[in-house]
């Protein structure tokens, strides 16, 4: 089988990625297993422009968010299905600064921050009005959607293979790469937090942090369409269905739930949901976070037919539209990667 590009791994990075290139015309072929990272395949897929500690913009929002509905729309029109839920973010106030604050954030110019402050929301009929304001032009990706609906695409078009990546089986000259009988000119790895493991790039430093979830059913939340966001957030999923998370851990690093992560969820849930619910699905994944939070991408440094895109972290639905394309640029057309993204950041260090 002859291509432009291998792709290995088909989470949130691996799958944008493919698409992008098929708009630039080029063959893909996505070779993943069902034992790599399932950070993408658990995560809620939020996308949130705002960051909660400062108030201020996400990193570079303004950018990021036309991209991400202009791609998303476009993958949507390729599948046959919507894959976005734009809603807004429901931020309670505890304190009476806090509100102050916001309101003061807001008529700086951001504007992601409604000005507004309401007093008209119950969680349920047993919790009482709470002060709160909106974060606007947010929304989630229905991951789970897209990846599978994605995975049956590539597979309708000879374009995927499930296989457990084997190194030994990858030979690379200065023209092109070589792997089992697919043959082509470049290979792209985005493998999450196992990166690590990867002889190529396992020098980068990465910083993975392990996050556990909740589904569950409770009739009487006062949820139908925004997400409740209060040490924890809690978005609906309709039929009396809710995804709450998420815990971070910086251990145990993989994808089996623990006692631990549960018990920290429940703690928070029970604090602020004072109705009877029920656990349906515990889940868990290892985002894959580069220590200095900034996604890395580009060719390796001595193959240039070796490159990577990772380090999406807990914004791999906002980032990966973006930086998909400047990936695709460099290998296709030589454009360059902005230095803060860049994969050679690292290499000074090796």
């Amino acid at each position: 089988m002859n291509a432009d590009f291998i792709i290995v791994g088909q989470g949130i990075a691996g799958t944008v990625l493919a698409h992008r290139l098929e708009e630039y015309k080029q063959r893909v072929v996505v070779i993943s297993h069902p034992s790599l990272s399932a950070s993408s395949a658990v995560a809620a897929g939020i996308w949130n422009p705002i960051v909660f500690k400062r108030l201020t913009k996400s990193w570079m929002a303004d950018e990021i968010l036309p991209e991400l509905h202009a791609f998303y729309g476009s993958c949507g029109h390729k599948l046959h299905q919507n894959f976005l839920s734009e809603r807004a973010i429901i931020k309670p106030f505890t304190e009476v600064q806090e509100a102050t604050l916001w309101q003061k954030k807001s008529a700086e110019g951001n504007q992601y921050l409604d000005g507004k402050i309401y007093s008209d929301f119950d969680l349920s009929e047993k919790d009482h009005a709470t002060r709160y304001s909106k974060v606007l032009e947010a929304g989630n990706l229905h991951m789970q959607e897209f990846l599978e609906r994605s995975r049956e695409y590539f597979i309708s078009g000879e374009s995927y293979l499930e296989d457990n990546f084997e190194f030994e089986s990858l030979s690379t000259t200065p023209d092109g790469v070589s792997y089992k009988h697919i043959r082509a000119r470049y290979i792209v790895f985005c493998e999450g937090h196992l990166v690590r493991k990867n002889p190529f790039f396992g020098f980068i430093p990465m910083k993975p942090a392990k996050g556990e979830v909740l589904t569950i059913h409770c009739k009487g939340i006062r949820l139908e369409k925004d997400i409740f966001n209060k040490n924890l957030f809690i978005m609906p999923l309709g039929n009396d269905l809710y995804k709450v998370g998420a815990t971070y851990a910086w251990d145990k690093l993989n994808d089996f739930p623990t006692d631990e992560g549960k018990e920290e969820l429940l703690a928070k849930l029970q604090q602020i949901l004072t109705i009877p619910f029920e656990i349906i699905h515990h889940q868990a994944g290892v985002r894959p976070s580069v220590i200095d939070r900034r996604p890395v991408l580009g060719k390796h440094a001595s193959n240039e037919r070796v490159a990577i895109f990772n380090g999406l972290g807990t914004k791999g639905v906002m980032l990966a539209p973006y930086f998909s394309g400047i990936l695709t640029e460099h290998l296709i057309h030589g454009q360059p990667v902005p230095a803060e993204v860049d994969i050679n950041r690292f290499f000074d260090a090796v």
